[in-house]
């Protein structure tokens, strides 16, 4: 071996050594002695070991020796899920987690998971109470409905319902409206695993009234009508209203069962957007179920609601799915404070991150975007043209699929380093941002960064730029 390996070996610290650095004293304290010392034990190896294969600048300094094991221990306790930034302009993107939650319903969930909670106690009278009455009575009084039950998604209300209405029974639904949604989820295969059997009346594009009415027969448990939030048919084509359809089945003692799938509290259309029918609504037209999502148009935490005719909803409650379907304390804190928000239109159009997003007009967005602009050019310098363009924005979830929302775009073209290049970086820095690549230019939509986090993105962009080399 040469001297100057030699000196390196000498040089290199005892683990002892290592270890009783403050930043390795820190490191253990917060992490553990044992996980640390095999971290330090693992740096003085590599480095030996490179040493010993002839590398003259290996660095044994104590310093930057505590560093690596910092690193190292750090890598072990990086968490998968992160936090990212969405430039993509998709209001509930559901790969991002769909709605991000309000202050109001974040600060419930700690105040919730740092102790106990009344969950299932009636602090009136001693007894034991409902972990559903928390949110029952603010969902029943924001949509009308007699009563109302909660699970964990609106795939799991569909399929309770559908199993405590109707197994070993039939269930009547136009073909029009044998939707599926993501991950392949069918209402046809949630029927058969329900055990109601499907009867398809109509065409795919039109269904009438008397369609459903030659259906119904001595078997029939269950009338669904699933609103097709996730697609549009459009042309020739038919369905019965609702109110209709509600008094026909009524007058042969048939219940309707209505999906409204991503269910909006509030109704968007006064604001130009969409043609979603809120939940109101569909429970003052006559339905006798109805259930809906929570992470969606409502803007809270991924649940599924169940509302409607007491008699019904009380049937439901007692179902042994139930039970393998209820949300726990920190779902149900959210979604009070969310719901609460509910109370005062203005109060949930300012506080809801989803309602505020998507009520965000050109105007209210221009100077953020300026913002944006001057901070990813200040980055880019002469290696981008960016500007600030017109666009438009998606409500994403599986809600308005036809809906463009104008907003604005900070673009970048490149004039010296692959696009595509930046957009991989753009994933990897320690806050990620998602954009979207479209005619050669990179789009940050406005809409859906929240201008605090303006800085965050121009910083996440100068580290991806710089990875690029």
């Amino acid at each position: 071996m040469e001297k100057r390996g030699t000196e390196l070996l000498r040089s290199l610290p005892a683990v002892h050594r290592l270890l009783d650095h403050p930043q390795c004293r820190d490191l253990a304290a917060a992490h553990g002695h044992k996980l640390v010392s095999t971290a330090a034990g693992d740096v003085i190896g590599e480095v030996r070991a490179s040493i010993l294969q002839g590398d003259a600048e290996a660095e044994t300094d104590l310093d930057v020796l505590a560093d690596r094991v910092a690193e190292r221990v750090q890598k072990q306790f990086h968490l998968n899920y992160r936090a990212v930034i969405n430039a993509t302009g998709v209001v509930l993107h559901t790969n991002l987690g769909r709605a991000p939650l309000a202050d109001a319903a974040i600060d419930a969930i700690e105040r919730t998971a740092r102790g106990y909670t009344n969950l299932e106690l009636n602090l009136a009278t001693g007894e034991r109470g409902s972990r559903y009455a928390h949110v029952e009575e603010l969902i029943c009084e924001l949509t009308g409905a007699e009563a109302a039950l909660v699970v964990n998604n609106n795939a799991a209300a569909v399929l309770l319902v559908l199993t405590e209405m109707a197994k070993g029974k039939s269930v009547i639904i136009s073909r029009g409206q044998l939707v599926e949604i993501g991950g392949s989820f069918r209402v046809s295969e949630v029927m058969k695993a329900s055990g109601a059997q499907l009867i398809e009346v109509g065409t795919t594009n039109k269904t009438h009234e008397y369609d459903y009415e030659r259906a119904i027969d001595d078997d029939t448990a269950l009338i669904l009508r699933v609103h097709t939030s996730n697609f549009r048919v459009v042309g020739f084509t038919h369905q019965p209203e609702l109110s209709d359809l509600v008094a026909l089945a009524h007058a042969r003692n048939v219940p309707v069962y209505e999906d409204l799938g991503s269910g909006s509290l509030f109704d968007l259309r006064a604001h130009g957007i969409g043609d979603e029918p809120t939940v109101r609504e569909t429970v003052r037209a006559g339905v006798d179920l109805c259930s809906f999502s929570g992470d969606k148009l409502l803007g809270a935490t991924q649940a599924g609601f169940i509302v409607g005719k007491q008699e019904y909803i009380k049937r439901i409650k007692k179902n042994q799915l139930t039970r393998a379907l209820r949300v726990d304390k920190l779902t149900l804190a959210a979604l009070e404070a969310t719901l609460r928000l509910y109370l005062d239109e203005d109060l949930a159009k300012r506080d809801n991150p989803t309602l505020w997003m998507l009520l965000r007009t050109p105007d209210s967005m221009g100077a953020e975007a300026e913002r944006l602009q001057a901070g990813l050019a200040a980055v880019f310098g002469e290696a981008a043209d960016v500007q600030v363009e017109p666009g438009f924005s998606q409500v994403g979830g599986g809600s308005l699929p036809t809906e463009e929302l104008p907003s604005w775009h900070v673009t970048v073209r490149s004039r010296q380093f692959s696009l595509n290049a930046l957009e991989r970086a753009l994933r990897h820095v320690a806050l990620p941002v998602m954009t979207t690549m479209r005619k050669e230019a990179i789009h940050f939509d406005v809409r859906t960064i929240f201008p605090r986090e303006i800085p965050a993105v121009v910083d996440s962009v100068r580290d991806a730029f710089a990875r690029l080399g």
